[in-house]
């Protein structure tokens, strides 16, 4: 396998800080390819993040994104190796897509690393960092139990694209329901504000007494917000994602919950683990990003989502 990492990268990585001249720290001495899923803030703020942690480590750096595109995360893949990259950190769009994408990188001896989401074996990657996607609708879930007590309560659901991210939070998100609480609308944003918005006025409409929404994250979440006020329906709505600005609306109460899950924590982590588990050095493979129920009672402890740009 090509291997172009020297012994104070991982001495790097493991402080967390970039290399400095006497370490030997040149941009040059690992090569890292990036290949996101999309263009949601998430995964904006996952660049960001990656960006910062491969500058800091010292690292090259190169990225491309698939658009919610399996065929086009394939491309990319294949481009990163044609570039012969040291190591490919990956944002799938898709959970099957998987396969396919391990099989390339494996088959050119470049390891692979996996963000937010990964395949059943792991055996054939280098890590991860995960984000626990079925807990974070588990918790959105939790606070409409609790919310509603054992009142019958109509619930609606705008998911994001199908394929990945989003079909593990709706798992997780209907799988933890009281049996009070009825699923009576599910149909994806495809993480779009515009779409979720065209979503939720044809929910409210088909179902007057929505009383709950779980929205797969807050830029979608301010689109239902816009459709149910609109239709002058108070309905709660529940997301995902802990920005800056979903953390306002669930504090003047616009939104009633958002489980906070940092795309800074998640993409420094993995550029950090991605070089230390190269250089051998000391990292968990499987790691995970912490993730939190916020409501308006501790919206003050939501850890920093995003890097300013």
């Amino acid at each position: 396998m090509k291997f172009r990492v020297i012994v104070a990268v991982a001495l790097c990585a493991a402080s967390l800080s970039a290399c400095g001249d006497e370490a030997g720290g040149s941009t040059d001495s690992v090569t890292l390819g990036f290949v996101n899923g999309a263009n949601t803030e998430f995964h904006t703020c996952l660049q960001r993040a990656v960006d910062a942690e491969a500058k800091a480590e010292g690292a090259e750096l190169i990225t491309a994104n698939s658009k919610q595109d399996p065929a086009t995360e394939l491309n990319n893949i294949e481009d990163m190796i044609s570039r012969n990259v040291d190591a490919l950190i990956v944002q799938t769009v898709n959970v099957d897509a998987l396969k396919n994408d391990i099989t390339k990188a494996r088959s050119a001896n470049i390891p692979i690393f996996l963000t937010s989401v990964i395949a059943s074996d792991t055996s054939d990657i280098l890590g991860a960092v995960v984000v626990d996607l079925k807990q974070v609708g588990a918790l959105d879930a939790g606070y409409i139990a609790k919310d509603a007590g054992g009142a019958p309560v109509e619930v609606g659901i705008v998911a994001g694209a199908p394929g990945a991210a989003s079909d593990l939070m709706v798992g997780g998100f209907t799988g933890a329901l009281p049996p009070n609480a009825t699923v009576v609308a599910n149909q994806p944003g495809m993480f779009n504000r515009a779409k979720a918005q065209d979503v939720a006025e044809n929910m409210i409409q088909a179902h007057p007494n929505l009383k709950y929404a779980f929205v797969a994250n807050e830029e979608m979440a301010f689109g239902a917000l816009q459709a149910f006020q609109a239709a002058g329906k108070d309905v709660e709505i529940v997301t995902v994602n802990g920005t800056d600005e979903g953390l306002a609306a669930v504090k003047d109460g616009r939104f009633a919950a958002t489980v906070a899950n940092s795309a800074t924590v998640t993409g420094r982590l993995a550029v950090k683990n991605t070089i230390t588990l190269l250089a051998k050095g000391n990292a968990e493979r499987i790691a995970n990003t912490p993730i939190t129920l916020i409501t308006k009672d501790n919206v003050a402890e939501a850890p920093q989502y995003c890097l300013e740009g």
